[in-house]
């Protein structure tokens, strides 16, 4: 590795697995100091085990992502451990509710809300004043194509990942002049656990069997883990300063960053200027 992000420090979210762990591992093996947090404290024990036998270093900090005692116990935590965060990803999610509007929980449609909105919200808030003081930082949403297209019955995933890019469009121009960078990006076709629970659930199942017959497939094919590493490489890419300008952009595995960075001009996010 080329050690590319040495000095940094990184909070990843929902680090204990999936592309949380796969993150966490490429940025400690690039030289960053890594809190990896969710929920499960033997599968962030695991990813800080798998670091630390590599030669980084890494600390598991388990947490619930919504609540905001615990976001800032974490942000505490890695402080104290490694100094100021530099680097953030919010990688948790969940993939259900699945189901019509009117026939899904709205308990359970607004849980899911919680961790694709309430989380990152929560998790930036903690972080971004340090960045500003600092005057540098890159935060990167983990969202998803949901987030741009119209799934019927796909209803609490799809609108929580629109409004990851919102928020990362948002964020990026209050702080387009502050040092600060954001993106958000689709991560790529991986059957993570969460894409396992996707297949094993009747509501999908029942709802979205041509999704559940595609995941199932994917399963069988020899590349299928392949977009894990070129979502870790993206991270990378994106955490080392070298596509700032690129700032609150939805990015998708396939898009070349530096073509992109040819193609400015054409970016159609409006800004409605302040009265402030």
């Amino acid at each position: 590795m080329s050690g590319e992000l040495k000095g940094q420090v990184a909070i990843v979210t929902g680090g204990g697995r999936g592309f949380g762990r796969a993150i966490a591992q490429r940025f400690a093996a690039e030289g960053a100091a890594v809190t990896v947090t969710s929920r499960t404290t033997t599968q962030l024990e695991d990813t800080v085990r798998m670091i630390e036998e590599q030669g980084g270093r890494a600390l598991a900090v388990s947490g619930d992502v919504a609540r905001r005692k615990d976001v800032e116990q974490v942000v505490a935590a890695t402080e104290k451990q490694f100094g100021k965060v530099t680097l953030l990803v919010n990688n948790a999610g969940v993939p259900d509710p699945f189901g019509p509007i009117g026939v899904v929980d709205p308990d359970r449609w607004w849980a899911a809300q919680e961790v694709h909105i309430r989380a990152p919200f929560l998790y930036i808030s903690a972080v971004l004043p340090s960045m500003l003081e600092q005057g540098t930082g890159r935060i990167i949403n983990i969202s998803a194509i949901g987030g741009k297209v119209v799934a019927p019955y796909l209803s609490a995933y799809c609108v929580g990942k629109a409004a990851q890019i919102r928020l990362t469009e948002l964020l990026a121009a209050e702080t387009r002049d502050q040092g600060i960078s954001v993106f958000a990006i689709d991560p790529g076709f991986v059957i993570t656990a969460l894409a396992e629970q996707t297949i094993a659930s009747p509501d999908a199942q029942r709802w979205l069997p041509d999704m559940v017959k595609r995941l199932s497939a994917r399963k069988q094919e020899l590349d299928a883990g392949a977009d894990l590493a070129r979502c870790q490489q993206r991270c990378v890419d994106l955490a080392s300063g070298r596509y700032d300008m690129l700032s609150g952009k939805y990015l998708v595995l396939d898009d070349d960053l530096d073509d992109l960075l040819l193609q400015l001009e054409t970016d159609d996010i409006t800004i409605i200027p302040s009265d402030h």
